[in-house]
């Protein structure tokens, strides 16, 4: 086992339940307009904790994008500063869980840089995912 993924299995056993609970809250509370990107299919999850845009969309998409990936983005910086990890690797620890989280039918992208759909089994991740 490399380094990084030992690191990123530690990281993972620490942050786990907490990003669930935060997962979860989160899920509760989205804003309409990412609900509806998201059942469209415009936008998907990213294995780096961040949510991207499918194909070519409109700059209201990109806009929503943006505007979510910003606000994670702080809270990494916050959460990993609390965890002692580096914000990459708290991004990659919440990116991992949260493309193990997708319902059927969302998009995530793959390790390959394509985007899928989930079916019935498990997203295509990274490698270096717990």
């Amino acid at each position: 086992m490399t380094p990084r993924n030992k690191v990123l299995r530690s990281t993972f056993a620490a942050l786990a339940a907490t990003l669930l609970l935060t997962s979860v809250s989160a899920q509760a509370q989205r804003d309409p307009a990412y609900s509806a990107a998201r059942a469209a299919g415009q936008v998907g999850e990213k294995v780096d904790g961040y949510l991207g845009m499918v194909g070519s969309q409109g700059p209201e998409i990109k806009k929503l994008v943006d505007d979510i990936n910003i606000k994670r983005k702080a809270v990494y910086f916050a959460k990993a500063q609390e965890k002692r990890v580096t914000p990459d690797e708290y991004a990659f620890t919440t990116g991992c869980i949260n493309m193990g989280n997708l319902a059927a039918g969302e998009k995530y992208q793959a390790p390959d840089g394509s985007w899928q759909t989930k079916g019935a089994g498990p997203a295509i991740t990274h490698s270096s995912c717990p």
